[in-house]
Order: structure tokens, then sequence, then C-alpha cells
């Protein structure tokens, strides 16, 4: 039986690679819902579902998907979240949306709870964003040595997962390894571009045995759209909207997780020991840092985790008031799914509280 007295929820884009984690996190978490709905394209309809162990029919997408919807987690490419999302609040749900349809919108707060849950009280289009995987990969971390020292300029280079690029980046990247095994590719120029062909998937060039130093849209002046939205991203998260940033994204080959690199400057002089301290005790991160024992974080040590995970932690050699630091964290857990349904919690909470003063 349906649990009354508690909001409904809805997922959209259930069936997908955020939405499949969407689910597993829902059903992991404290219990705060009533109904929990699933929707995906026509194409989906009728499919069933796990979550919070009852099997739930699939929904297809339609503005009567959203009858009775009190929240609606969108986890969907950024045109179907821009077509859908004003039609889900124009229903009266409040939408919680993990594209990149909204995050810019001056009406639309881009919300980490740990970091500024009280903008989600603000949202005057009844739509509330998340950033994107890189973004929050690294900005919980940094929020908190922000809050210390005061954070003046960002340099970061992102190592980026395939499945950033959803399932076909996923399938591109078992299908050119599978190509790959056992062979002598990646030893001579071009070799693997010719063996791969057409099968890069979303990909200008093969990931397997490589990097490639792109990731999104080109904008201008040759600034890719990953690395500019990481750039307006941290600056509206941290409400430092004049603070420099600089990014370079790199799509490497690792199924989940993101990592990046990170040059932070601050305010004054910062210490080694006193950053250890606030980042061991800062709520959404793990220290894991002791190279001397091998320890850092890699992707395959935190694929399936919810914290970011920072190790490498050093002073700059060259600024006493600079941090140099390596950060990890599942692009699909915080990075999408889990920050979505964090948010959701906030706004069901909020519902609760102006029930209860009623």
């Amino acid at each position: 039986m349906v649990p009354t007295g508690r909001p409904t929820l809805a997922v959209v884009g259930a069936t997908g690679a955020v939405g499949t984690v969407m689910l597993r996190i829902l059903s992991q978490r404290a219990d705060v819902w009533g109904e929990i709905r699933l929707i995906a394209s026509p194409r989906s309809a009728g499919r069933k579902l796990a979550v919070r162990g009852e099997e739930v029919e699939v929904v297809a997408l339609a503005e009567d998907a959203f009858a009775g919807i009190d929240i609606a987690l969108f986890a969907v490419p950024d045109e179907v979240a821009a077509r859908w999302a004003p039609a889900a609040a124009a229903r009266g749900a409040v939408v919680v949306d993990a594209s990149g349809a909204f995050r810019m919108d001056p009406d639309v707060p881009l919300v980490v709870p740990e970091v500024n849950a009280h903008a989600v009280r603000s949202r005057p289009r009844g739509i509330v964003a998340g950033p994107g995987g890189t973004t929050l990969t690294m900005i919980v971390a940094l929020a908190a040595l922000h809050a210390e020292f005061g954070l003046r300029e960002l340099v970061v280079s992102s190592y980026q997962a395939v499945s950033g690029a959803g399932r076909a980046g996923v399938e591109a990247l078992r299908a050119q390894l599978s190509l790959v095994a056992g062979t002598e590719l990646g030893t001579g120029p071009g070799d693997l571009r010719r063996a791969v062909g057409d099968g890069t998937g979303p990909f200008p060039d093969p990931v397997a045995l490589n990097v490639v130093p792109w990731a999104g849209a080109l904008g201008e002046d040759g600034w890719s759209s990953e690395e500019t939205g990481v750039r307006d991203e941290s600056r509206k998260v941290l409400g430092l909207p004049a603070l420099p940033v600089a990014v370079t994204c790199v799509r490497v080959p690792v199924v989940t997780a993101h990592s990046a690199t990170v040059h932070a400057r601050f305010q004054r002089e910062v210490g080694v020991d006193g950053a250890r301290e606030i980042l061991a005790t800062a709520p959404g991160v793990v220290l894991c840092d002791d190279p001397a024992a091998g320890e850092f974080p890699t992707p395959a040590d935190v694929v399936g985790t919810d914290p970011a995970w920072v190790g490498r932690l050093r002073r700059a050699l060259d600024d006493p008031a600079a941090l140099e630091l390596f950060v990890c964290g599942d692009n699909l857990r915080k990075g999408a799914a889990l920050n979505c349904a964090q948010i959701a919690e906030l706004i069901a909470a909020e519902t609760a509280d102006v029930t209860t003063r009623a």
C-alpha cells in the first residue's frame, strides 16, 4: 500500500543511466515518499523496474503523467528537460533537474545541499537544478576550503569517465576495449583510429588506450561547453560571480567516476595541516591521502560510493596561498542522481515543515 501524507515523486528518465542509479538510491535512503511514479519515453512504457522493493510500471512521458506529482526528478538530456520540466512545473510539481538546461537560468537555483541548501527555497520557476558531474566531483571539498580561506582562483583539469556521455559512451568504450585486447594497437600513430573506424561513439576519437582532450560542444574561442560549464557552475554555487576559473576537460577510458586535479588559490596563506583538518570533517568528503603508503583516491576505488574523495593534498611550491589536490567522485551518484535525491529531500522536508506549522 502507498503511504499516505507523504509527497508523491516522479522519476523522469527512469530507464536511463542516471535514472537507474536514481532508483537504487531511492531504495537505499530513508523512505520519505508516497507514490513513486516512473516516467520514460513512450518506447519504454510498460516496462517494470524495481524501486523500494516493488516492481513499478513505467509510464510514457506526457503532461498527464505529472498529475498529482509533488516533486519530479529529471534525469534526461538537456533538450528533453527544456521541453518537459516547465510542463511538469505548470502541473504543480517542483522539478529537480540533473541536466544542463536550466543551470545558468537566473530564476533557477543551482543547488548542492552540502554547500548552499538555503538556495532551494527560492525557485520562481518551480525548478531547481543540480550542477554537472565534474563540478560536483570537486565543489563540496572546495566549498569547505573556501569557507575557511576564501577562494580567489581555480585551475582545473578533469579526467571524465565515459558514462558522463550516457550509455552510448559506455558501450563505445567496451566495444573498443574488446577490439584492442590482445593486440599491438596503440603502438603506432593512428592505428587506434583506423582500427576503431566509425566506432568512436559519442567521442571524437577512440577512448580505449587513449585520452581525449575534449568533452562537450564547441563554444567560443575554442572552449568546450563542459569547460565553461564547470566555470559558470562553480561561480554560481559558491556565490562568487567573478571567480577566475580555467578548466580543461579530458575524457579517459574509465567507465564510471570522474577525477580532477585542482589548483586552488586563496585569499591568505594556507597550511596543509589546517586544510586536512577541514577536509577530514567536511560533510560529503573523504580524505584519503597517504602517498607513502600508496593511498590516494582513484576511480576504481570510489565508484559506487557517495562522497567526494580527496587526496594528493599539497601546498603549491611557488605560492603559499595555493593548494594542489586530486579529487574523485562517482559521476552517476553524487555527480547526478544522489545530488538530485538530496535536493528533493530538502524540498520534501520544507513541505512537511509548512504542513506542521499549518
